[in-house]
C-alpha cells in the first residue's frame, strides 16, 4: 500500500527563553520546554497552551558539603546547615511552586520509597544552637557553587541560602561556574559547598544511594562521603530477595541519610513541556 504521510519537523535551537516563549504564544511553535518556572505559571494560568508536568526520576536537588574537611567534617554543621536553609522561600520565590518539597517530613521516613521528604525545616535558633555546639559560634567564611548553565534557578536559590545561612555566621561567597566546567569541578570533589540535582536512570532508593552514599565514591558522591554502616544497608537492598528485608535496610539507609547530611534534599525536580491545544 502507499506509504503513511510524514509531517515535517522542524527543531530549532532557540537560546533566549523569552523567545522561546514568544513563539509559542504566536503559535510559530509546536512545543518546548526547559522554560524558566515563572514562564510556565504564567503560560499554565493564561490556559492558551497545554503545561505537562512530568518529575525527574528518582531525583531531587540539594545542597552537598564536603564532609572530608572542616567545618563540614562535623555533623553538627551540617545539621546546622539543614536547619538553616530557606525552604520555603525557595520554592516560592525560586520554583513559583513548581516541583515536589522535600523538607519537613517526619522524623523518621514511613515508607520504603526515594526521593521522600526530610525532618528539616527552617529553624534559625536550632542551627544557632547547633553552630555552638559544633563550636562555631561567630560562623565561619565558606563558598556555595552552583552550575552558570541553570542560573535561573540556581543563582536566585543560592543568593536565598546566602541570605539565610548568614544568619547563622556562615559568610558565603557565591562561586558561578560555567555549565561546561562545572562536573569537572564537581568531581574534583574540593567543592565546600555547592548545589547540584541528581537523577538516578533506574527508579530504585538503592540505585540512587549506591552513586551518592557509598563509599565506594562513585564520581556522584561529591561530598565524599563514606560510612561502612551506610554502605552495609545499601548493599543488603540491592542483594536481598526478601522483601521485607528490603524494606527495612531501604528505610535504614534514609533515616542515616538524613541524620548524617553530607547533603541536603531541597526539592524533587520537575520537566515541564509546553504545547500548542
Amino acid at each position: 500500500g502507499p506509504l503513511p504521510k510524514i509531517k515535517r519537523v522542524i527543531w530549532r535551537m532557540v537560546p533566549s527563553a523569552g523567545n522561546r516563549r514568544a513563539l509559542l504564544e504566536r503559535g510559530d511553535a509546536d512545543i518546548s520546554y526547559e522554560l524558566p518556572n515563572k514562564d510556565f505559571v504564567e503560560l499554565k494560568d493564561a490556559g492558551k497552551l497545554n503545561i505537562i508536568s512530568t518529575p525527574f526520576s528518582n531525583g531531587c536537588q540539594y545542597i552537598g558539603m564536603n564532609v572530608t574537611k572542616p567545618p563540614f567534617d562535623n555533623i553538627k554543621v551540617r545539621q546546622a546547615v539543614a536547619y538553616a536553609l530557606p525552604y520555603q522561600k525557595i520554592m516560592d520565590a525560586v520554583l513559583f511552586g513548581l516541583g515536589k518539597p522535600l523538607f519537613g517530613g517526619p522524623e523518621k521516613t514511613a515508607e520504603a520509597a526515594w526521593p521522600v521528604a526530610h525532618k528539616f525545616n527552617t529553624d534559625i535558633a536550632k542551627a544557632k544552637a547547633l553552630m555552638a555546639e559544633a563550636g562555631y559560634p561567630n560562623g565561619f567564611e565558606t563558598t556555595l557553587s552552583f552550575d552558570l548553565g541553570f542560573a535561573t534557578v540556581n543563582e536566585p536559590l543560592c543568593v536565598l541560602v546566602q541570605e539565610s545561612l548568614g544568619q547563622i555566621g556562615i559568610k558565603v561567597t557565591i562561586n558561578k561556574i560555567p555549565g561546561a566546567n562545572f562536573r569537572t569541578e564537581l568531581n574534583k570533589k574540593v567543592l565546600p559547598l555547592y548545589t547540584n540535582v541528581f537523577s538516578g536512570w533506574l527508579d530504585y532508593p538503592e540505585y540512587f544511594f549506591i552513586w551518592c552514599y557509598h563509599g565506594n565514591n562513585s564520581i556522584f558522591n561529591i561530598s565524599a562521603y563514606k560510612n561502612p554502616a551506610m554502605d552495609a544497608l545499601i548493599d543488603k537492598a540491592r542483594f536481598t530477595a526478601d522483601p521485607a528485608e528490603y524494606e527495612q535496610s531501604v528505610k535504614a539507609f534514609i533515616a542515616m541519610c538524613m541524620d548524617e547530611v553530607p547533603v541536603v534534599p531541597l526539592n524533587q525536580p520537575i520537566h515541564d513541556v509546553a504545547l500548542q491545544k
